[in-house]
């Protein structure tokens, strides 16, 4: 939770270097804290990563090559919201996001004073900034160092200002610079002759900033203003029954998902004597920023392991078997065949034991996902994850309306049709709603929603811990839309409780 802040604080976060739309994905969360009250102003710095960005007013040919040719030059490409036309951002130029609620509810005083406080700083270096009537921006000796690109939400503004500090200058032949062909860019270190310091030039931006905008305090983010919620604080698990299991497994050489993904839940699920068996090795060969599990070059598929795995289920007398993989895209049939050979082999073993099936998209490959709904496990889980707009940069393989079309072709090969969702990457209510209708639309039955937490600070970021009492209103909403059985809750994961969901759905489906 955030500390309260006074009336007049700012609080000023450094993003370091990283990608434009994981940038944009932040930004818009911290919008909808502020919209909601729930924070104070911010100013955030960041450099992003070779990117060429377009603005509402803006186009293609703003480009001067394609953007295939600009990917080739290991330069992305993002048409974005904000105001203006193309600009460039680079290592070495100083991007300022200002996430400010406007007292004044006057966007044309917010862009003066924001230029203002650019100009401010360039007279501290010695330079002499310029302005151009109705063009927003700041120039040096008639060449444009700063641009600026805008956009508001409910008088919240974010995007801002891009301050070439020690930019290379060659990456703005690429692009028309904001619609004007003749455009002569500059830098601080053109001007100058030196490179600067950068952290020095923040903190300088920093202290105009505040008095150009009449802050009082400023706060920096590094002091830790958030705290662990108490909800995701949970009694230590039972180590004996981890112990136990963990020797089970080892003794037939089988992996669970549970281990791999770091499941909060692992303790209570391995007293309860339950696991989610994950086959096809361990290494995954896709590179999803939220999975603990390992990327990596994909292990030899084991011919005897879908046997091992149902005399898992036999010694552990097990009446509900969840069998999950890593995604095999190196593999024909993306391991559609070891999900069979797996089923078969425990329905050989054990029969009566219900059996659900979490699999990956297979690339969407008709035939090894009709192979796979034939065999006719009890369940078929696929993950959604999260809403569209983020797939890009939490799922960038993998495709929204594939994942989709998964559930609703599974769905109408009259299987039970299940899905999860991740909250606390950035996503925004009415896109969780739409998500849900998404879902069952495509036929989903059952769904889990859990918070997500990252396994390391080189995986995608939280966004925000979400309160149970939200998890409590989605479930009931997704009752209302119609799902069978819901489990939500900050610590819910996929097949947390699968057993229980089933059997509650079977109870639902008699009556109904």
């Amino acid at each position: 939770m955030l500390q309260n802040y006074k009336n007049g604080d700012i609080e000023v976060i450094d993003w370091g270097c990283l990608e434009y739309g994981e940038a944009f994905t932040r930004q818009m969360t911290l919008v909808d804290e502020a919209i909601s009250g729930f924070a104070p102003d911010r100013l955030v710095f960041v450099e992003h990563p070779p990117v060429v960005t377009i603005g509402r007013s803006g186009g293609k040919e703003d480009l001067r090559i394609s953007k295939e040719l600009l990917h080739s030059r290991g330069v992305s490409f993002f048409q974005t919201d904000r105001g203006g036309m193309a600009t460039f951002h680079g290592p070495g130029q100083l991007v300022a996001y200002p996430i400010v609620k406007l007292k004044e509810k006057d966007l044309h005083l917010y862009l003066e004073r924001l230029l203002n406080a650019v100009a401010t700083l360039l007279r501290e270096y010695g330079l002499v900034p310029e302005f151009k009537i109705g063009e927003p921006g700041v120039w040096v000796n008639s060449c444009k160092i700063a641009s600026v690109g805008i956009a508001v939400q409910k008088w919240v503004t974010y995007h801002g200002v891009a301050l070439n500090v020690n930019t290379e200058l060659e990456a703005f032949d690429l692009i028309v610079p904001c619609g004007h062909s003749e455009e002569k860019m500059t830098s601080m270190k053109q001007e100058l002759g030196f490179s600067l310091n950068m952290v020095k030039v923040k903190k300088k931006l920093t202290e105009v900033f505040g008095k150009e905008f009449g802050y009082g305090n400023i706060c920096n983010a590094q002091k830790k203003f958030y705290k662990y919620p108490d909800w995701l604080i949970h009694k230590a698990p039972d180590a004996g029954a981890i112990e136990s299991m963990e020797k089970a497994l080892q003794k037939l050489k089988l992996a669970t998902v549970c281990q791999s993904a770091q499941c909060p839940n692992l303790g209570e699920c391995f007293a309860r004597g339950t696991a989610t068996f994950m086959i096809l090795g361990t290494n995954c060969t896709r590179k999803c920023r939220f999975c603990a599990v390992d990327k990596g070059f994909p292990q030899e598929v084991d011919q005897k392991e879908p046997e091992r795995v149902a005399q898992a289920v036999q010694m552990l007398g097990l009446k509900y078997a969840v069998i999950t993989s890593v995604t095999r895209d190196d593999m024909p049939d993306g391991g559609g065949s070891q999900f069979i050979r797996t089923i078969e082999q425990i329905r050989r073993l054990c029969p009566g034991v219900g059996i659900e099936i979490l699999i990956p998209d297979f690339r969407g490959l008709l035939q090894p996902l009709k192979q796979v709904f034939d065999a006719r496990p009890d369940v078929l889980n696929h993950n959604i994850e999260t809403v569209p707009r983020l797939y890009p940069f939490v799922r960038p393989i993998a495709k929204y309306r594939r994942s989709l079309g998964v559930l609703e072709y599974a769905s109408r090969q009259g299987l039970k049709v299940k899905s999860g969702l991740m909250l606390g990457l950035g996503e925004r209510k009415k896109e969780i709603i739409q998500t849900l209708k998404d879902l069952k639309f495509a036929g989903c039955m059952y769904l889990t929603i859990g918070q997500y937490l990252a396994p390391s600070k080189n995986h995608f970021p939280v966004a925000r811990f979400v309160p149970p009492e939200e998890f409590d209103e989605l479930a009931e909403t997704a009752r209302l839309i119609g799902f069978s059985g819901v489990a939500s809750g900050p610590l819910v994961r996929s097949s947390y409780q699968a057993d229980q969901m089933f059997e509650t759905g079977q109870r639902i489906s008699k009556v109904a």
